[in-house]
């Protein structure tokens, strides 16, 4: 089976796109499209009623419930640093949560990554490493005693240029080594996203698409959902796992 998950909004704005979803509602219902077309996890930004990423419990709690009530796949949520840069607040927030994701992404290159990771573990939720190119987020996974307890690690690939982000995500793999022992999910975004995803399916790693990491169709056309990109996902990754 392959794992795709689809990530259904980010830090985007309804100015970039009006598919992208927003609200509890929306999320909810765009989740449970995707999953219709074959998202085997949900990982989502919750926004604040003013559009802003938080973590704060009050703001979690709702987009969690709506969307767990619409399917039965695993839900998580980000920790980046943009949501609450103050690496002491942000962990504060991840104590406060009442309602918990299944997993969360922690960046391993922002300062607190350690302390927010263990947080998350204490409290039973897992972990998706979020290792970036171009950052030393992959030496700092390297040397972690939390490296061995986490879900997966979440390879992004940051460089938007179609005709070398191929390129960017085997030089990740190389730095990644063998991750210690943990599954790799492997993306690209924007330009990046599909040179990525169909690398993703040569090699048989778990990877994803949506909103969060491009508003485009692999032929360049805009997307008109998340559920429109797991399709065009799922067929590109198959395509290319053939043909490996």
């Amino acid at each position: 089976m392959v794992q795709v998950q689809v990530c259904l909004n980010g830090r985007r704005s309804a100015a970039e796109s009006a598919a992208v979803p927003l609200s509890p509602q929306e999320l909810a219902r765009s989740a449970a499209e995707a999953v219709e077309t074959g998202a085997t996890s949900v990982h989502v930004h919750p926004r604040s009623p003013c559009g802003h990423d938080s973590l704060s419990p009050r703001v979690l709690a709702p987009t969690l419930e709506a969307i767990r009530a619409r399917v039965p796949v695993p839900v998580g949520v980000t920790t980046g640093a943009w949501a609450e840069p103050d690496p002491a607040a942000r962990l504060a927030r991840v104590r406060s949560w009442s309602a918990l994701p299944d997993f969360a992404s922690v960046n391993w290159h922002e300062r607190g990554a350690e302390e927010v990771a263990a947080a998350l573990l204490d409290r039973g939720v897992g972990v998706e490493a979020g290792i970036w190119s171009g950052t030393d987020g992959a030496a700092r996974f390297a040397a972690s005693p939390l490296a061995p307890r986490v879900l997966r690690v979440l390879a992004e690939v940051t460089d938007p240029d179609p005709a070398t982000a191929e390129a960017s995500a085997r030089a990740l793999l190389t730095e990644l080594g063998t991750a210690h022992g943990r599954p790799v999910l492997l993306h690209g975004e924007e330009g990046g996203t599909w040179p990525v995803l169909r690398l993703a399916g040569r090699l048989g790693l778990a990877t994803r698409i949506g909103l969060e990491d491009t508003l485009l169709l692999p032929d360049g056309g805009r997307a008109a959902s998340n559920a429109q990109l797991v399709a065009e996902g799922l067929a590109q990754y198959r395509s290319f796992q053939r043909s490996s």
